[in-house]
């Protein structure tokens, strides 16, 4: 029984803190241990995490901590406060297990985003991205001074950064990937991180291990392959960390029709997801084990995470899957891949 699924999405979607407390209340444990991985002085319990977009302020990450995440992203965060865009911004189909939405950034503002993680890694080891965003009302032009204020101000706290330039619910942000537009916007943001990162060590911060935090970007599955070739080269020639593969698409392939507008998760999105996976795994070839990939977009049972896995990712992420299969979704992926290794 999934009561959730009966009630209105937006509705579902505003009592969704309050459940997930409650529920952690009694299902409540130590992090299950599988498949572990240490990369860049993280170490990852097990490969199964939680999507950005699902805890935009770190609010629950005191829950996540508590039901077997093995590392979590939150936000996206902006430097300012903002709502979400305005009319419907939610919806769901059951038969497509799929989920809609339209939100475009809603964030409490870095301030308040940046208190709650620093309280919950006073008591946590749980490796915690930050994924990052420019307020709408910043030109893209000026984009990048968002996104350098942000990692400033999450620098000490955060053990890796996402930069999201792939939202489809950002009008014009996803020009930022194009070519023409993408090294103007990355040399900034990787000259403030190694600024941050030497400031920081010179007066002896003993959290960076005299390393600069990792950064990924987040990209779209809308991308044509040799545009997701040149991001890739791009970013690999401005000594990016990683990539986050993939946000939400604009693409509908669905027996409910959704809005035009607005980015559609969960399982029709698994075979874009998985064919920029194959694409980047590819074209990275032996640059790959230098950088950090985490799949997410459809993995929606226990056997797309671990296909996932098998097809390069190092990490995998769940969004939609948390709403269809239920919180406990992370236990049960965790105890189907130590019976496996039992068998």
């Amino acid at each position: 029984m999934k009561p959730w699924l009966h009630i209105p999405p937006q509705l579902a979607h505003d009592l969704s803190p309050l459940a997930l407390k409650i529920y952690s209340l009694f299902n409540n444990g130590p992090t299950p241990a599988w498949n572990s991985l240490s990369w860049n002085g993280l170490v990852f319990k097990n490969r199964l995490g939680l999507a950005g977009g699902v805890d935009k302020n770190g609010e629950l990450l005191n829950v996540w901590n508590g039901i077997g995440c093995g590392f979590v992203e939150i936000g996206t965060v902006t430097p300012e406060h903002q709502k979400s865009n305005p009319g419907k911004i939610l919806d769901r189909s059951l038969e497509d297990e799929a989920l809609w939405n339209k939100m475009g950034f809603p964030s409490i503002g870095a301030s308040e985003v940046f208190y709650n993680l620093k309280n919950f890694k006073e008591h946590s080891q749980l490796p915690v991205f930050v994924n990052i965003g420019k307020n709408r009302t910043t030109d893209n032009d000026q984009a990048y001074i968002d996104y350098v204020s942000l990692l400033e101000r999450f620098y000490q706290v955060a053990d890796a950064f996402v930069v999201n330039i792939s939202s489809p619910n950002t009008s014009g942000l996803r020009e930022l990937a194009k070519p023409e537009n993408l090294n103007r916007f990355l040399r900034p943001l990787l000259k403030a991180r190694t600024a941050l990162s030497s400031e920081l060590n010179e007066i002896g911060v003993p959290i960076l291990k005299h390393k600069e935090k990792p950064i990924l970007l987040k990209l779209s599955p809308d991308l044509e392959a040799d545009d997701l070739k040149r991001i890739i080269d791009t970013s690999v020639e401005n000594k990016l960390d990683g990539f986050v593969l993939t946000n939400t698409t604009l693409s509908r392939n669905l027996k409910k029709p959704f809005p035009a507008e607005g980015g559609v998760s969960g399982k029709p999105l698994a075979e874009l997801s998985k064919k920029a996976l194959r694409t980047l795994t590819s074209h990275l070839n032996q640059e790959k084990s230098k950088k950090l990939v985490i799949s997410v977009g459809g993995v929606m049972t226990a056997d797309d995470v671990f296909e996932r896995i098998e097809l390069g990712a190092d990490l995998v992420e769940i969004y939609t899957a948390l709403i269809f299969k239920g919180p406990g979704f992370f236990r049960e992926v965790a105890g189907q891949f130590n019976g496996k290794q039992k068998s």
